[in-house]
């Protein structure tokens, strides 16, 4: 089968209505909405673009299967979400393709985010049969206290496009293991991963009504009457800062629970005592891992003065040498960003930093042709006041600026109101450690490039976020605690 006849079947393998009730259907209005390929402008598919009254419906439906849901034996819980693991893991190869035409990330990076992604499933079936409360005698005697988790309710999910598989089971795999139903709205960019999930968690017998699926590109249209409801008792929302807010001041309206999951600004701290192939490596990974097109991405890059100049040199050697093309492709290691806007902001903060002094040592030129790409490029003598040290990148661009003390370095990777990430480099572990510590974030990757993981608890302070996704915290986000007294005892 050649590669057209292969992406074909695969884009025809994927439900294209909504998944209300546990059925697939259209829009109650009719119209649908265009997922385009990024290397080539191509549409790939359309599918349904839900009205408010589909966005109420869904909730309806999740909000009818709560109460047998929560009643579900932990362990069928737990098997359900086990079979989902295995399916996705089954069909890694389709679903990574067609990541890969939705999205735009290489093939190889996509076969990673699938893994990644099922193991959230794997990860909560296991905490699904975990889920323990307390017994404990009161101070004073004569009574007793029993704390018991139960599920927080009905759960509404607003998912990026960079990740279309792996943000939506990072929240879907907690609240099923925790005994919540689910109202999802995936990106309008990338739909087909999250309408493929749906498909594959009913196949592992997941009730009706347990997951519905609800395309939009009207987003604050569709969701705010879900949000303002007063059915959903959860909001998990991963995407800006300002958006956030947004949901935030809605959530207040019914004291809706929270997680947020928002914009980032990470420092990528190289001290002079690093392993600068080791740190060079890190950077790669920080940086370029989904083109740039992560929250988690390295931002800003300071390094010591003293090593400066020798990063910057074997940074720009590896970044100058990678394949940039449609990620079907082979060979490709960085496809297009996502979207005309996303382009175009890459193109106006490498342009404002040139104009402040900054210096193109790799890449800095929009590629020519169909497609939203933009080389990996290095800059270096980056200033503080340059938007790139300000504003999240979302692309393949590596700003680097120098400092000289270690008390210098933390000033400026504290300098931001984000606070999910940064990245420290260095083989003094006094250093590591004391730095690690006066970081303004909820994760420091040190000596490593990637913090993500399903069994670690992701998530920021300041305007990053509210709570943790995945590790042992996670499924707390979605049950309640209830405290029982017991009196009558002596």
């Amino acid at each position: 089968m050649g590669n057209a006849d292969l992406e074909r079947k695969v884009l025809d393998s994927v439900p294209t209505g909504l998944l209300i009730g546990g059925r697939w259907r259209p829009s109650s209005s009719g119209a649908t909405v265009k997922v385009e390929d990024p290397s080539t402008g191509a549409v790939l598919a359309e599918v349904a673009d839900a009205s408010p009254e589909d966005g109420l419906a869904a909730l309806a439906a999740a909000h009818e299967a709560q109460a047998d849901f929560a009643a579900l034996a932990p362990r069928e819980r737990s098997d359900i979400l086990r079979r989902a693991f295995e399916a996705m893991l089954a069909r890694q190869e389709e679903l990574a393709l067609l990541m890969t035409l939705e999205m735009g990330k290489p093939l190889a990076e996509a076969r990673g985010e699938v893994a990644y992604a099922a193991e959230f499933f794997r990860w909560f079936a296991e905490e699904a049969v975990r889920i323990d409360g307390g017994f404990a005698t009161a101070p004073a005697g004569g009574s007793r206290f029993l704390v018991m988790k139960q599920p927080v309710g009905p759960c509404v999910f607003i998912t990026p496009w960079n990740f279309p598989l792996a943000m939506g089971t990072r929240k879907i795999g907690p609240a099923l293991a925790a005994g919540c139903t689910v109202v999802i709205k995936p990106a309008p960019q990338t739909p087909l991963s999250m309408l493929a999930l749906g498909q594959i968690l009913l196949d592992a017998g997941l009730p009706a009504g347990v997951l519905n699926i609800v395309t939009a590109t009207d987003a604050g249209g569709v969701m705010e009457p879900v949000i303002r409801d007063g059915r959903a008792r959860k909001l998990s929302f991963t995407g800006s800062t300002g958006v956030g807010k947004i949901l935030l001041e809605q959530c207040a309206d019914k004291v809706l629970r929270t997680s947020m999951e928002l914009g980032g600004n990470a420092s990528f701290l190289v001290f002079e005592d690093a392993d600068l192939d080791k740190a060079v490596e890190g950077a790669m990974l920080a940086k370029m891992r989904n083109m740039g097109e992560a929250c988690t991405a390295a931002n800003r890059l300071y390094v010591q003065r003293s090593v400066a100049e020798e990063f910057a040199a074997k940074l720009g050697e590896r970044m100058g040498a990678l394949k940039v093309g449609r990620g079907t492709e082979d060979g490709v290691q960085v496809g297009p960003l996502i979207d005309r806007k996303g382009l175009d902001k890459v193109v106006d903060l490498v342009g404002d930093a040139v104009a402040h002094g900054a210096r193109i040592t790799v890449g800095g030129e929009r590629v020519d042709g169909p497609g939203y790409f933009y080389p990996p490029t290095v800059i270096t003598d980056v200033p503080q006041s340059s938007r790139l040290n300000h504003e999240e990148i979302f692309g393949p661009v590596a700003p680097i600026s120098v400092f000289d003390t270690e008390e210098e370095a933390l000033a400026a990777a504290n300098a931001t109101e984000f606070g999910l990430v940064n990245y420290v480099f260095t083989e003094n572990l006094n250093r590591a450690l004391r730095v690690a510590e006066k970081l303004e974030c909820g994760m420091v990757g040190l000596n490593t490039g990637l913090v993500s993981n399903p069994a670690a608890p992701f998530g920021g302070t300041k305007e990053s976020g509210l709570g943790r996704e995945g590790g042992t915290v996670g499924i707390d986000e979605f049950l309640e605690l209830k405290y029982v007294a017991i009196g009558g005892l002596q």
